[in-house]
């Protein structure tokens, strides 16, 4: 039994009736819109998200319709987010298929993720779920603040480790803490509410540097090709441990590559070279490992049972996989 097969185990009909929700909340009047929607749909990843939400309402209670709207929520505006990514970073693939964009342009991608959002909107107004809303709405205004950020200190290559954590914790694990915030929420357990978001938001930061270590991996094991981060600039804790630590010369090296030689293959390798040599990688390791053991003790008075072990063997999963 696979890795994934065996953390699904205790919310196999649970995710087998979410898909079945989630597939009906995208439905339109539009053909247009209900054949990219299909085409999303087909091409989904491995549903993380909601595995959390399910995973953290089962351990801390039943699964109910307030579960299933909260994984409906968050599914769609982590959709949302994946067709508006696309657009913005000029990407053709997605998971290894087309993007959105590549297939139907910007305008219908752009407007394909809108119409998401509103049904995200809509949805919890028809279920009276305003609750869920206020935790997904702040994920939303999060991920945006964090992308800016990004953006904006990718310009000038001078992001320190205490702004590189607060991109991460807006961009990527606002929207896992959002998800084992609302399991907890959904089963009425408001008592662990606060500590279910800070456990997420520590695995997402786990996840986020797990993903900054694949990119010095070998293209040949990994789902990007190596160096593409430095080819887009993007400030990664390995790179910017090693331009704050490393004697003057090589910081100096690194900055150029990467604000002047980007697009030159070459020196792009030089660059992932010198991160590796000067313990980059070692020390986005340990780091992530700190983040991970940090989210677990978090779970350690909950009661035990099959969903908290499956919750457990998910974190490991997002920390050991390979892509």
């Amino acid at each position: 039994m696979s890795a994934v097969k065996q953390i699904l185990a205790p919310i196999t009909s649970e995710m087998g009736e979410f898909e079945n929700r989630f597939r009906a909340s995208m439905k339109s009047k539009v053909p247009m819109l209900d054949k990219v929607t299909h085409y999303i749909i087909r091409r989904k990843g491995k549903q993380m998200r909601p595995m959390f939400i399910f995973l953290t309402a089962k351990m801390l209670g039943n699964v109910n319709d307030k579960t299933y709207d909260g994984a409906t929520l968050v599914e769609l505006l982590h959709t949302a987010s994946l067709v508006h990514d696309d657009v913005v970073d000029d990407a053709n693939e997605r998971r290894g298929f087309f993007s959105v964009n590549a297939l139907w342009k910007n305008k219908i991608a752009v407007l394909v993720g809108d119409y998401m959002l509103s049904k995200v909107l809509l949805l919890s107004i028809e279920k009276n779920n305003t609750h869920l809303l206020e935790v997904v709405a702040r994920a939303v205004k999060e991920m945006s603040e964090g992308e800016l950020l990004q953006i904006e200190k990718a310009r000038k290559l001078d992001i320190t480790e205490e702004i590189y954590y607060d991109v991460i914790r807006q961009k990527t694990a606002s929207l896992i803490s959002t998800c084992c915030e609302l399991g907890a929420l959904s089963v009425d357990r408001t008592d662990q509410r606060e500590n279910m978001r800070l456990f997420g938001e520590l695995i997402g930061i786990a996840f986020q540097l797990k993903d900054d270590i694949f990119d010095y991996g070998e293209p040949g094991e990994i789902g990007k090709p190596t160096g593409l981060d430095i080819r887009e600039r993007k400030m990664t804790l390995p790179l910017i441990h090693v331009l704050n630590t490393a004697p003057k010369e090589i910081s100096k090296e690194l900055t150029n590559i990467v604000k002047n030689h980007n697009e030159n293959p070459k020196k792009v390798k030089r660059a992932v070279k010198l991160v590796i040599e000067h313990g980059g990688i070692e020390y986005a390791h340990k780091s992530m490992l700190e983040y991970k053991k940090k989210a677990l003790e978090l779970l350690k008075d909950i009661p035990d049972s099959e969903s908290k072990q499956s919750i457990i063997a998910l974190v490991d999963y997002t920390t050991t996989r390979k892509k």
